[in-house]
């Protein structure tokens, strides 16, 4: 069995917890927040486990094995930096860090560690995104064109996360806090981005994020990508990954609807039925016990902030 610490349990933290629940392998044994009702509520609806409300206490207690990061960008240096000197396995929540020197030193000390180091990429386990890599690496679409990202809000921060970092022009955004991840994707599938140009749209008050991105970059071949969003808007929110081919175009659609059509044809759903299934907790588990494992790890992390951080120039 597999003791889980969990630090952070706002919205994002929360969202492990069931799964963690669910898995027969692994416990959740500490749970920590600078909010004390918070982490007071979390720990009784978990049973009565441990309640902390200074991460040090959590990462010190030796039944903890692996320490789940779910607290804001500014916070995750520290805390993981915390979690490495003590040797124990960590998670953590995306982007990587809040700036890419931080994410440098943090992926190099994960090496040194010796330990376990995971992103929460969860797209890589999600039926659509892996059979829209597969298809790409089977040739589906024929040679590459163009890859292009589109991300549509029609309010940000969207409802069910507003608070004022994720609104916040330091560590929030929606290129952070969604492109993260299909920037994470490009780069697995497509390979190292270069020559990245890049226009923000801001508001007049700096403390806000941007509210639109029209971004331009290219893969080691000179095949072009877009980057384009935009917030505050009317209509639906809507997220295109989308790769067009010699052959055809594939892309992924709000995260879990692939689709997908040859020259001539029209783009149509194509199903996942059959797809294997992998998740993140049972790969982490596999980690630990030294199994290979699908995990995507703190240089991952470094790699989509390098990226995002270039995006993200002001």
């Amino acid at each position: 069995m597999i003791h889980i610490g969990i630090i952070g349990l706002g919205a994002i933290g929360q969202r492990l917890i069931k799964q963690f629940k669910e898995h027969s392998e692994v416990k959740i044994v500490a749970v920590c927040d600078q909010m004390e009702s918070l982490v007071n509520e979390t720990a009784s609806s978990l049973g009565g486990v441990q309640a902390y409300t200074d991460h040090q206490d959590l990462i010190a207690n030796d039944g903890v094995d692996l320490v789940y990061v779910a607290v804001p960008p500014k916070f995750h240096h520290q805390i993981v930096m915390d979690v490495l000197h003590a040797k124990k396995h960590v998670l953590c929540e995306k982007p990587l860090a809040n700036s890419l020197e931080e994410a440098k030193e943090m992926a190099q000390a994960s090496k040194e560690a010796g330990v376990v180091h995971a992103m929460n990429f969860p797209l890589n386990y999600e039926s659509a995104a892996t059979k829209f890599a597969e298809l790409i690496n089977e040739g589906y679409i024929g040679k590459l064109r163009r890859v292009q990202l589109s991300m549509h809000f029609p309010e940000w921060p969207r409802r069910w996360q507003r608070n004022d970092w994720v609104a916040g022009r330091e560590q929030g955004g929606f290129v952070l806090e969604v492109g993260v991840h299909f920037i994470q994707q490009t780069l697995k599938i497509f390979g190292d981005l270069n020559n990245i140009q890049t226009r923000l749209e801001l508001p007049a008050d700096a403390e806000k994020c941007e509210t639109g991105i029209m971004a331009t970059a290219e893969l080691h071949d000179g095949t072009p990508m877009l980057i384009e969003g935009i917030s505050q808007a009317a209509g639906k929110e809507h997220i295109g990954f989308t790769a067009y081919g010699s052959d055809g175009v594939l892309s992924l659609e709000n995260w879990g609807v692939l689709k997908g059509g040859r020259n001539g044809q029209e783009v149509s759903e194509i199903s996942t039925d059959g797809q294997p299934f992998h998740r993140l907790i049972n790969e982490l588990v596999k980690a630990i016990k030294g199994e290979d494992a699908e995990i995507y790890d703190f240089e991952v992390g470094a790699k989509a902030q390098e990226v995002l951080e270039q995006l993200r120039k002001i």
